[in-house]
């Protein structure tokens, strides 16, 4: 009896795959040519050496930040609260955002499959820096139990690259 009532509670999310941002070829954290992420001293994650110049949403969320300056990497939150970082080649901030053409803004609601960000392999390489591309789920983030690198070589926007999992 009177079941508009009762109060409907929302479904606790226990894990979440996570697609690839970037077409390419998935490959350690440990080939990533920068400690800061080979080591792992960021977080967990993969890293992709890109076959195209875009990131892609994989997943629906929000824009957490987009290093304005620079325009090579953005932080992108999950509808759980888990931030994911995307960092497009390694000391691409000294491009000065040269060869980055960001789609979104800091605080923009995105969805799966969205254009995030285009930016130029070609020049990036004509500047004698790696295109590798570190995608890290940073450490400290305390709704966190683990996260899992799933099998695969290769990146699309349809293949899960990582599983976090949620902590109780």
């Amino acid at each position: 009896m009177f079941k508009w009532l009762k109060k409907k509670t929302a479904s606790r999310i226990e894990e979440f795959d996570m697609a690839a941002p970037v077409k390419g070829r998935v490959v350690s954290l440990e080939e990533v040519p920068d400690p800061a992420f080979s080591t792992k001293a960021m977080g967990e994650g993969i890293a992709i050496y890109p076959a195209e110049g875009k990131v892609i949403a994989p997943f629906a969320g929000k824009v957490a930040h987009v290093m304005e300056k620079s325009k090579h990497a953005l932080i992108i939150e999950h509808e759980s609260g888990v931030q994911i970082l995307i960092h497009v080649g390694i000391n691409t901030v000294s491009l000065k955002g040269q060869g980055f053409n960001p789609h979104v803004q800091t605080g923009d609601s995105i969805k799966a499959g969205q254009l995030l960000m285009e930016f130029d392999l070609d020049a990036i390489q004509r500047d004698g820096l790696p295109v590798i591309t570190p995608v890290i789920v940073p450490d400290g983030q305390e709704m966190i139990s683990h996260v899992e690198i799933l099998e695969g070589s290769s990146a699309s926007p349809d293949t899960p690259v990582l599983r976090v999992h949620l902590k109780d």
